[in-house]
């Protein structure tokens, strides 16, 4: 049986039960016990929130080195935004195919763009046979001008192979904090198997160089059949990737009815997805979980009822000293914005700030505020700073 850590009200309780979303290799053994959440949300917020604007279902942000800001909005556009929340769409964006799941994704900076100007975006493309499938790229990003548009974009990387369905691109970007490597999450496209296929990169954390190249020391560059970009594997929709201070990788991802995780990301690990989960299928059949196969990777955190989570980051700035280290999650059926503790490799959740609406993503402010971009349409960019 599962284990409840966490009671909220009945109605964000009903919520946590629908999708949160819309409504061979070796496993490492975990010697971690898993941390179920079991904290009840803050009523009193110790931020203030101010609007500065709203887009048509917002998906990522990131920062400029001005103070400015690049929106993704999931049908295909790219807004450049102020601090006053003046939008200008940019020009040059690939088009999408759009529906479900699908669409716009993440859009991060390179690692070199005070020099080169490149930006990173993922979004998702049609194949053949109502195939579809995600894209990575990369664009010159070119503000001079009277219009702001992106320029020469180059694909790196394409989910393989492209399926049917709507569901779990994931298609989050982060970059290493050398900047020398580029890793992807790569949703299961609902499909289950292809988490554990290794001729598949659905449902994998994959490396590779900025310019899509597969570095030669990655895990399974060696192995016969094995897609020589994944990095770890056993995963189902990856909706947050980001690095820690001391340079760790970990990601979050929904799980299936329940059992939404927080992951270290490993080397050549094997998280155990659809083997395993802390959740069950939503057709009511069980999955075992996690301590029923110690060669899988288990959470650090896992969520029971379902927080939907979108979005990570690890917090950094001056603002909110006290949560220096912390991470941040998103919220999509919680409607809010959930704060992560560490203790060495340790995980738990410390704070759950109920926002009122579904919470797609989160990103820092080169100020230390916390910005947070509300889910669908109509949906606002908040900045969140220390309650006077």
């Amino acid at each position: 049986m599962k284990n409840i850590g966490l009671s909220l009200s009945i109605a964000i309780f009903m919520a946590s039960c629908t999708n949160g979303e819309n409504a061979q290799a070796n496993g490492g053994a975990s010697t971690e016990t898993q941390a179920l959440a079991d904290i009840s949300p803050v009523d009193r917020k110790p931020f203030e929130t101010t609007a500065i604007a709203s887009f048509d279902e917002p998906w990522a942000m990131t920062f400029l080195p001005d103070g400015r800001m690049l929106v993704s909005e999931k049908a295909g556009k790219l807004q450049l935004v102020d601090a006053e929340g003046k939008k200008t769409e940019i020009s040059g964006v690939p088009e999408v195919a759009y529906g479900g799941q699908g669409g716009f994704g993440d859009i991060v900076l390179a690692p070199d763009f005070a020099t080169s100007n490149m930006v990173y975006l993922s979004w998702v493309e049609e194949g053949e046979d109502d195939t579809r499938g995600a894209v990575v790229a990369r664009a010159k990003l070119v503000l001079s001008g009277e219009k702001p548009a992106l320029k020469n974009l180059k694909t790196v990387w394409t989910q393989k192979p492209k399926v049917t369905g709507n569901g779990h691109y994931s298609h989050r970007i982060a970059f290493s904090p050398d900047g020398e490597y580029l890793f992807i999450g790569s949703g299961d496209r609902q499909k289950f198997d292809p988490a554990q296929d290794m001729t598949a990169n659905l449902g994998k954390i994959v490396r590779l160089y900025p310019d899509g190249s597969v570095p030669k020391d990655n895990p399974f560059v060696d192995q016969d059949g094995a897609l020589p970009e994944i990095w770890s594997l056993g995963h189902r929709n990856i909706l947050g990737l980001a690095f820690d201070s001391e340079g760790r990788l970990w990601n979050q991802e929904m799980g299936p009815k329940d059992g939404d995780e927080l992951n270290l990301v490993q080397r050549a690990a094997n998280y155990g997805y659809p083997i395993v989960s802390e959740g069950d299928h939503y057709d009511g059949r069980k999955i075992p979980n996690h301590d029923t196969r110690p060669e899988f990777e288990a959470p650090k955190v896992a969520w029971v009822p379902t927080i939907a989570p979108s979005g990570l980051i690890f917090y950094s700035g001056d603002l909110f000293p006290a949560w220096k280290g912390s991470a941040f999650i998103g919220g999509l059926a919680s409607q809010a914005l959930i704060r992560v503790s560490f203790d060495g490799d340790s995980a738990k959740e410390a704070e759950r700030f109920l926002m009122g609406n579904r919470i797609r993503e989160v990103e820092q402010g080169p100020d230390g505020a916390i910005y947070v971009l509300e889910d669908g349409e109509g949906g606002q960019l908040l900045k969140l700073t220390p309650a006077k």
